[in-house]
């Protein structure tokens, strides 16, 4: 009787047997996981088309719930089994849907329907020679008793290979058989493990009063420098600590802000970056303390909560920073002789998009990891050759990071982000890309990580914040006579806004764990979560002027992952949001007009940030601005829309509804580049901060332009999360502010 004929797929040089459940390269079998063996059998099979990734993970896990990391483990350990270094020319990546077999596939008949394995155990002399020195190697793991090292992972296969040259077949019960007592045997009779496995241990590297951040191993890594604002919280610096050391040494005292330091390979310098309102540069200071010297300016750019701690160039010639040329454009990386000053550019990142920040050099110099940002919020790990090129995408959440680096042996990259939640935690990924995996730390929301040269410390920034909202009440005059606390909780609360009646308040809060639109009454009570979008980013909620709707801006998006911002609106009493922009575009800080016709918003869809407007009841936008616009508000009588252009660009500008040219109202105290005003009859609020932990609230009247102060604000304001309100009976103002501001640097011990 004739045996049924075989099919195989192959591709390449692989050959893959869906009966026996085999994959050969060149004739020699290849070792996959059942799992890895269904995923590649599904991509083969679906060759050249896209499989999304909840259809494959149906197909290989059919009865069983498993999350997405486990597919893309997968996926990554096939790609290192199928091409090495070329791992792209057989499985594609399909941002935000699935995967893609691209190899030419061919399925092929074998007519003679041998066994896949028959190639691997014919008699020939130098297959006896190495079944033989494998049944020796088992011998003496039977006299000797299995461990970690005689045991081998290939001894199973071995086994394999030296009974089946010898018995055949017949042999399978026989060698699962040996395989079971094997196992048992190491199970029950196995010698204690005297290898000692350090434990991993975290312990408070500084606990100074105010902000200390953007931790830098020395090279020799007894050292750390690192960023304090002082005891008053009111100027960062430079200073540095040896490990196991109680006092640090200040390295700098300059007025303006001193951040990002990084160590020279040699350890005799730190170069770091300086924020000035007259420039803002690169600088060099001697580790032990001296005079500085600058190494080139830069494009002004606000200070970052993360930092980029690799930056000096492994041969000490150049650094590595995020520069630009305008405002206009985004922030490139550009390399910066240390000698000369002169700049080349590495990068170019897509215009209209925040560009790439964070550069790192992996310990043999050959590569830079970065942030690319197409917005503040959204941003992803990328990799490129210092010389330039094109860069490669590691990670794909689009969400916010907040500091890398490479782990010592150059595989990993530790970094911070916000993936899957509403704080930040510690992540690590392969630079060969992959699944992630989560650290385990101390503190509830934590950033910038750096790794000892030496890999066996690691240090990171745990962050203390905690964001509440206030009620500031008037007089006649318009003076702040009292500051009484009215919504807060451990977490996040921000951008609040009175009902047009004054009875209720909406305001933003991640409280719960995630992002979410919240109403309470106006005494700060009975809270009652009407949206809750997750770990997306979700904000900006303004109420309509008949009380009836919410709009808000938020990143929620179909993909599982964080998107770009639009604008939605949802009912004051609760139900399914109403998603009004859906384009590739940044679409945020929503208001109404006065009639509630419409809901103006900044958005990015032109190529820069302009102020547009849509119909609440959806439709095609309609742009408003043409000279830049971030977010604004209708005058009372609806005749002007007043409106800020952006942080860089401080002042309240104004232009007729009705259409015609902008005029600036006024730049007094940088108002408007902390998002914190609103527009009342007879004038604007607005929220200022000449000195940070001391910021003031002021009035600007439109009758006298004269600006005269409201209220002193005894803790710092955030710019990430803002939020500034005025009631409807001009009684009171809502204000955001940071009750508890600062941050301490971890040191992880034992990191592996």
């Amino acid at each position: 009787m004739s045996q049924p004929v075989k099919y195989f797929y192959e591709f390449g040089p692989f050959r893959l047997d869906p009966v026996e459940r085999l994959l050969l390269r060149d004739g020699q079998y290849v070792p996959l996981t059942p799992k890895a063996f269904d995923t590649l059998m599904v991509l083969v099979k679906n060759g050249g088309h896209v499989i999304d990734k909840d259809e494959l993970i149906k197909k290989v896990w059919p009865d069983t719930f498993v999350e997405e990391v486990n597919l893309a483990k997968n996926v990554s350990s096939l790609r290192k089994i199928l091409g090495g270094e070329q791992s792209e020319q057989y499985i594609e990546t399909i941002p935000k849907r699935g995967y893609r077999f691209i190899a030419d596939v061919r399925e092929v008949s074998d007519e003679h329907s041998k066994s896949m394995i028959a190639p691997e155990i014919a008699e020939s002399a130098p297959i006896q020679e190495e079944n033989e020195r494998w049944g020796e190697q088992i011998k003496e793991g039977l006299d000797a008793g299995p461990s970690s090292s005689q045991i081998k992972p290939g001894a199973v296969l071995g086994a394999r290979r030296f009974l089946l040259g010898r018995l055949g077949w017949l042999a399978i019960p026989l060698i699962i058989g040996f395989v079971l007592s094997i196992v048992i045997w190491w199970i029950i009779y196995r010698p204690a493990d005297t290898t000692s496995i350090p434990h991993l241990k975290i312990v408070p590297f500084t606990s100074f009063p105010g902000r200390e951040t953007h931790a830098t191993f020395s090279p020799d890594g007894k050292q750390i420098a690192f960023v304090w604002d002082g005891e008053k919280g009111d100027n960062p610096d430079i200073y540095v600590k040896m490990i196991g050391a109680e006092q640090p040494l200040r390295l700098t005292s300059h007025p303006a802000a001193d951040t990002n330091p990084a160590w020279s390979p040699d350890g005799r310098h730190i170069a770091f970056f300086r924020q000035s309102a007259e420039s803002s540069g690169f600088y060099l200071v001697p580790a032990l303390g001296g005079p500085e010297r600058k190494v080139a300016d830069v494009f002004p750019y606000r200070i970052p909560a993360g930092a980029n701690t690799r930056y000096y160039s492994p041969d000490g010639k150049f650094l590595v920073v995020a520069d630009k040329n305008s405002s206009e454009e985004p922030f490139s990386l550009f390399s910066i002789e240390i000698e000369t000053g002169e700049k080349r550019r590495i990068t170019a990142p897509p215009p209209g998009t925040e560009g790439d920040s964070y550069p790192d050099f992996s310990p043999d110099g050959k590569t830079l990891a970065f942030i690319r940002a197409s917005s503040r919020a959204t941003t992803d790990l990328y990799l490129v050759s210092p010389a330039g090129g094109e860069p490669q995408r590691l990670t794909f959440d689009n969400t916010s990071i907040i500091g890398h680096s490479w782990t010592s042996d150059g595989r990993e990259i530790v970094f911070a982000s916000r993936r899957g939640s509403s704080i930040y935690s510690l992540w690590r990924i392969s630079a060969a890309g992959g699944a992630l995996e989560r650290l385990p730390t101390i503190g509830q929301s934590v950033i910038s990580p750096v790794i000892s040269h030496q890999g066996d410390l690691l240090a990171y920034t745990q962050t203390l914040d905690d964001q509440n909202i206030w009620r500031i009440e008037l007089d006649a005059a318009g003076r702040g006579i009292g500051a009484t606390s009215l919504i807060s909780s451990t977490l996040g609360d921000n951008g609040p806004d009175y009902s047009p009646d004054g009875r209720k308040i909406v305001f933003a809060s991640n409280r719960s764990g995630d992002f979410g639109i919240w109403v309470c009454d106006n005494l700060g009570a009975n809270p009652m979560q009407l949206v809750n979008f997750g770990p997306y980013l979700t904000g900006t909620p303004r109420w309509s002027p008949d009380g009836r709707w919410i709009a808000f801006d938020s990143r929620s998006n179909n993909s599982g992952r964080e998107g770009n911002a639009d604008i939605y609106i949802v009912s004051s009493d609760g139900g399914q949001p109403r998603q009004l922009t859906a384009e590739p575009s940044e679409d945020v800080a929503p208001s109404w007009s006065r009639d509630g016709k419409w809901i103006y918003f900044g958005s990015t869809r032109s190529g820069s940030m302009q102020i547009w407007k849509v119909s609440a009841q959806g439709g095609q936008p309609v742009q408003v601005t043409m000279h830049g616009g971030f977010e604004g508000f209708e005058s009372i009588d609806g005749k002007f829309f007043y409106y800020s252009k952006d942080r860089a660009i401080p002042g309240i500008w104004q232009i007729p509804t009705a259409g015609g040219d902008e005029t600036l109202v006024f730049d007094y105290h940088q108002a408007g580049s902390w998002r914190l005003w609103r527009v009342v009859e007879k004038g604007v609020y607005f929220a200022t901060a000449t000195i940070p932990t001391r910021p003031s609230i002021e009035f600007f009247n439109f009758a006298t332009r004269q600006v005269t102060p409201v209220a002193v604000i005894d803790k710092p304001l955030s710019q990430s999360y803002p939020g500034l309100a005025v009631s409807p009976d001009g009684r009171s103002i809502l204000i955001a502010q940071m009750d508890q501001s600062g941050s301490d640097i971890m040191l992880m011990e034992n990191f592996r």
